[in-house]
């Protein structure tokens, strides 16, 4: 069977090849083709499958060479099976035609098979912020429940010693982002759907998202009217004073629509260099409106020496 070939994409690689450590674990264990028919979904499974051009690539590459890494599969108690990993190589397979598939079985717990069905999907490009918060979610509480501890709807501790990992570094395993970035995406889990549409739409930037999850859900029910009525999302300035006023108790339709009405201020745009490393280019006895002044100059001339250039 080959294994690769030159003119498949990065994206479809990225449906039909594992992790090493994945790989010498086939090795040890059983491939068996199973009829697509049998294979069903996991379940609250928050990836979606799209019909995008990577899939039309990933169809590409099953007809020409086959699935070269089986999915990941438990036993369900009707006798079928449910997919771990590989939702999107099965859908490939059925736009391909394909009756079959290749599957390892797994007798898994659900709290083991969550966080490998995360790890396996979290690496893919254009996972939309709201799938990354659920799935950031659905792993941080299975770690939670493997530890013996009860999970809080609202919390995300990330100090805690799990057989020598911390939380933090367990929630993190596998994934592209930082343990930070991921308290943030998981956080977009209290934002109301609607709003949370709107930060995969690009509508809402991802900070000032992250300000408006700690609204109470009738204010940003409240929030998603001013919205429509002003026609304006919120800027971070103003996704902070929102969530400040709700913490209060003061937020209420006026409040709201006086902070939403408000004229946004432009994003700042200064450059900073600190002056310990300009000081090597001066005399001591420079002061810093001095250097300036200097650079200013040097630009200048730079500049004209770039338009005389230009000109030639």
């Amino acid at each position: 069977m080959k294994s690769s070939a030159k003119n498949i994409s990065l994206n479809s690689y990225d449906d039909i090849f594992s992790t090493e450590e994945t790989r010498e674990d086939e090795k040890r264990e059983k491939v068996t083709d199973m009829p697509l028919s049998e294979l069903h979904p996991f379940p609250d499974h928050p990836f979606q499958v799209r019909d995008e051009d990577s899939m039309k690539e990933t169809v590409e590459s099953i007809k020409t060479y086959g699935v070269l890494v089986p999915a990941i599969v438990r036993p369900r108690a009707d006798g079928s099976y449910e997919l771990i990993s590989s939702h999107r190589r099965k859908h490939a397979c059925e736009l391909a035609g394909l009756p079959t598939m290749p599957v390892i079985v797994r007798n898994l717990d659900d709290d083991a098979a969550t966080i490998i069905m995360v790890d396996s999907n979290i690496q893919r490009e254009n996972i939309l912020p709201s799938e990354r918060a659920k799935a950031y979610k659905m792993k941080l509480d299975a770690i939670r429940r493997q530890a013996g501890r009860p999970s809080k709807e609202n919390s995300v501790q990330v100090g805690q010693n799990f057989q020598g990992k911390t939380s933090r570094d367990l929630l993190a395993d596998n994934s592209p982002d930082s343990s930070t970035q991921i308290q943030r995406f998981i956080r977009l889990n209290e934002l109301t759907p609607q709003l949370q549409q709107m930060v995969d739409d690009k509508k809402i930037a991802m900070t000032p998202a992250v300000e408006l999850s700690y609204l109470k859900p009738e204010e940003q029910t409240l929030l998603l009217d001013t919205i429509e009525s002003e026609q304006a999302t919120p800027s971070l300035s103003q996704a902070q004073r929102l969530k400040k006023f709700s913490a209060e108790g003061h937020l209420n339709e006026d409040s709201m629509l006086a902070i939403m009405s408000e004229e946004k201020k432009p994003e700042k745009n200064d450059l900073t260099i600190k002056a310990d490393k300009l000081q090597k280019y001066f005399p001591k006895s420079y002061t810093p409106q001095q250097m300036e002044q200097v650079i200013i100059q040097l630009l200048d001339g730079w500049q004209k020496k770039r338009q005389r250039d230009q000109e030639r």
